[in-house]
């Protein structure tokens, strides 16, 4: 099974062969980014884990970008920041779902004895690290971490 790094690279070859923009321009940038990260690590290729960190930065900034270019009424950048990360988003593994989230708060809080919001750095952590390398969105997590332990006193 081919790796993301390796997906993106043939993906690049075959935008650039289609000339399909903006697929070609965003990929260029990723690979921009992947090779800075290989020469900083001295690897030859990144783990797919680290692959979802960096793509996970690159699509947050595409939308602060587009968030920002909106507010000062550049509506024409904002939608080339949205494409770019429509592209990055299809790299993406599949999100993990609230209900797995919820699930793995409730084992981390009883493994854990968490008594109440006081504990919330405990069980973040213990369920951030059960989900180490996957597409999980930390906010929805503290927020899910802090509602169950306020539920519990």
């Amino acid at each position: 099974m081919p790796t993301i790094q390796e997906i993106i690279y043939n993906d690049m070859k075959e935008a650039f062969k289609s000339k399909k923009e903006p697929n070609l321009s965003t990929l260029r940038l990723l690979k921009s980014e992947i090779q800075y990260e290989l020469t900083k690590s001295g690897a030859k290729e990144l783990a797919d884990p680290t692959m979802i960190q960096l793509l996970k930065k690159n699509l947050s900034q595409r939308k602060e970008s587009s968030s920002e270019y909106r507010k000062a009424g550049r509506d024409d950048l904002a939608t080339k920041e949205d494409q770019e990360a429509s592209v990055i988003e299809l790299y993406l593994p599949q999100e993990v779902s609230i209900e797995t989230i919820e699930a793995a708060i409730q084992e981390a809080i009883q493994s854990l004895s968490a008594q109440g919001p006081s504990d919330t750095g405990k069980v973040m952590g213990k369920v951030m690290q059960n989900f180490k390398g996957q597409n999980i969105d930390g906010s929805k997590v503290s927020d899910a971490v802090k509602k169950a332990l306020q539920a519990l006193g």
